[in-house]
Order: C-alpha cells, then structure tokens, then sequence
C-alpha cells in the first residue's frame, strides 16, 4: 500500500518571518495527519523554516538543486547545503523551471541523480502544456520526459513522481479525477516497462494540477494518485491543512 505524500510548493512565495509564521499555523493542523506532509520553500527560508519545523511531522523540501557538488555556478545550491538545514525532498524539472529557466530533460536527469546520491528524495515533475495535450501527445511528451529524466536511476522507488499538467498550473483549471487517473496510469505502466512493474507499483505519484480543499477528496479517492504537489492552496494554513486530512 503506497503512503500518500502532500507537499506544498511555495515557488516565489513567502519571507523567512512569513514562512515560519504560515508553518506555525498548518502544525497543528496536520498533526494527525495519515499521509507524508512536506513543504517545499524558497532556498533563502530553509534555515528559518528547518528550525520551525522541529518537532512537528512536517518534511522540509527544497524548490531546486544543482547537480555539481560546488563550484562557480552563481546563484545555485548544492545538496550538501540543503541537507546541513535538514532538508529531506527537492522538487526537480517544475514546469516553472522548464518554461522560464531552461530546464531540459538531461538536466532534470542530472538533478535527480545528484540528490539520490546525497540522499534526499527527489519530487520529479513531468507534464504536458494545453497544445501537446490537445493534439494528442501527451503520451508522447510523458514517454520522453520518463525516458530522459529517469535514466541510470538504479532505485525508481527512492524518487516521487508529480504529474502536472502544464496547462493546470496556476490558471484554476483542473484536470478531472478521471483524466487524472487516467494520464498517472499511463506514467506507472511505462515507468513499469523501463524499470519493473513491482518498482512501478511501489512508486509514489502525485497530481500536481491545482489540487486545492475543493477538489482534494476526489482526487484522492482515484486509485493511481498518491498525493499532491500542491501550489496556491499550500500558502494559506487551512486550505493546506484540508488537503492533507483528505481522508478525515
């Protein structure tokens, strides 16, 4: 039986006092919760937020890391500076970071490797935008990010998968449960292929597409999705809160 995991994705969101102050508040919230809880926040709050966190059952993540242990790469972080403040996950190839920074399938693959190996646990995002899905490549387009962005990995468990339609981010719109289910589906079945259907089976996979309090129950309640990576609704303390207790 495959755990669910909630993280919340804060993107450009959030001071370090503000983070401490909106991590304060989902605490007791989710202190209960059935499922893995995680909030993913800009590199500058990790050290505010890490200490925030302590004795709570909340998991810290990170928004990105780069694949080099140090050197002249102005402006990155390395896992080793992610793990001295405790962070535990990373989220790798958001949309964000494909559309507007360059994120490629190789570097994704690059990203993901480097945090396996510094142990921490990769939130790896793949997805479609409304035109791939409209001519009918969806398919396609997630056949080639699994097949480029998941090569070498020797343990596919170690990793979670965060399927998220482009064309669902930040616009309200929302994929059906059934859609959903439907597209995670294809992802496990051809991640079984490149791997082994029982690693397949074992994998975590998120929707990613404006999960929110609204939608969160039917969502959860399709077979394939495992959890969420959620944006907005992770930024005010009862609507994350309501997607975490999605089964109370």
């Amino acid at each position: 039986m495959r755990k669910p995991i909630i993280a919340g994705n804060w993107k450009m969101n959030n001071t370090a006092s503000e983070g401490v102050a909106l991590v304060k508040a989902i605490a007791p919230l989710v202190k209960n919760a059935s499922c893995d809880v995680v909030v993913c926040v800009p590199a500058i709050d990790i050290p505010a937020v890490s200490e925030a966190l302590k004795g709570t059952n909340i998991g810290l993540g990170a928004e990105n890391v780069h694949y080099a242990e140090k050197g002249a790469f102005t402006g990155e972080i390395s896992a080793a500076m992610l793990k001295e403040y405790g962070v535990k996950y990373v989220i790798i190839g958001h949309s964000e970071r494909r559309q507007y920074f360059g994120e490629t399938d190789e570097t994704v693959n690059k990203r993901t490797l480097t945090a396996i190996a510094a142990g921490l646990t990769p939130i790896v995002c793949i997805g479609e935008s409304l035109e791939e899905r409209e001519t009918g490549k969806t398919e396609e387009v997630l056949a080639k990010q699994i097949h480029e962005g998941l090569k070498n990995i020797d343990d596919i468990t170690k990793i979670v998968i965060a399927y998220e339609p482009v064309w669902a981010i930040g616009t309200g719109k929302t994929a059906t449960a059934e859609q959903a289910n439907e597209t995670i589906g294809f992802i496990r079945k051809t991640i079984g292929e490149m791997f082994c259907p029982k690693c397949a089976e074992a994998l975590r996979i998120q929707y990613g597409g404006s999960m929110n309090a609204g939608n969160c129950k039917e969502l959860m309640a399709m077979p394939e999705i495992d959890g969420g990576l959620i944006g907005g609704a992770s930024l005010k303390a009862p609507d994350f809160a309501a997607i975490v207790n999605f089964d109370k």
